[in-house]
């Protein structure tokens, strides 16, 4: 709902001109005149013509997803190395599996928290399933803490239960927070902290947000599964559903 509410809402910007500058509108209108118009367009748009403008939404909300696949794909052409190969990016899973599934995601993104839970069931009841991590931290100064973190648990071989650690605090990430979690999860905060310094974790950082732009990644989460870009969360079933198809492709 959260995507279609963005809809009807670019929907209402881009229709209230129309209203407000009609042919017989004076050149001008007061503050209180636009304040009317929004209004009579507001009602239109919520009680006498809802369904056309959720149809509009639904149509908008499309052509963006289009876009962005249509970007993606290019990318896997252009960046495939870089998407699927990375030394850098940590990888759970089965390492040989048949099928790879890419992630760009962020540790303050609820969305990803949701769609976390989609994945662990996968990983559960697949086991055939490559998974690569790409930390991808636009969400503030928090989500970039938490990023280097994890990046550097890496050094210490915790990466899996600090990243599911980070993804089940519900708390606004701080510095602290994380190095909290971080301790919790068994870490050494000293080796810790001086690993996150390492420019080459910035380095990494850097690349994935890169990555993410070629690919279309303009929130978060967004997955490759296969040879197919994924926007937005994903339930455990259009995530099996994914798998499954670029299984079935890999065999023709």
């Amino acid at each position: 709902m959260h995507a279609i509410a963005k809809y009807l809402s670019a929907t209402a910007i881009i229709l209230m001109p129309a209203f407000a500058f009609a042919a017989d509108a004076p050149a001008a209108l007061t503050e209180a005149q636009q304040a009317e118009v929004k209004e009579l367009v507001r009602s239109l748009l919520t009680k006498e013509e809802p369904d056309l403008v959720i149809k509009a939404a639904h149509e908008a909300q499309s052509r963006e997803e289009k876009d962005i696949a249509s970007q993606g794909q290019k990318a896997l052409s252009t960046s495939r190395d870089k998407i699927f190969n990375d030394a850098n990016a940590p990888v759970v899973g089965n390492v040989k599996g048949d099928v790879t599934m890419v992630e760009f995601f962020d540790y303050q993104c609820g969305y990803c928290k949701m769609a976390h839970e989609a994945i662990v069931k996968l990983m559960e009841t697949d086991k055939n399933v490559k998974l690569i991590y790409k930390e991808f931290p636009i969400l503030g100064e928090g989500s970039v803490q938490a990023s280097r973190a994890a990046l550097a648990s890496v050094r210490q071989n915790k990466y899996e239960a600090f990243h599911n650690a980070l993804m089940a605090t519900k708390a606004h990430l701080t510095e602290d927070i994380v190095l909290k979690v971080a301790k919790d999860t068994g870490l050494d905060l000293e080796k810790l902290k001086k690993d996150m310094d390492d420019e080459s974790i910035e380095k990494i950082v850097k690349a994935n947000l890169e990555l993410g732009s070629q690919i279309g990644a303009r929130g978060t989460p967004t997955f490759v599964i296969g040879e197919q870009v994924y926007p937005g969360a994903m339930q455990y079933d259009q995530m099996k559903q994914a798998v499954d198809t670029a299984r079935q492709n890999a065999k023709k």
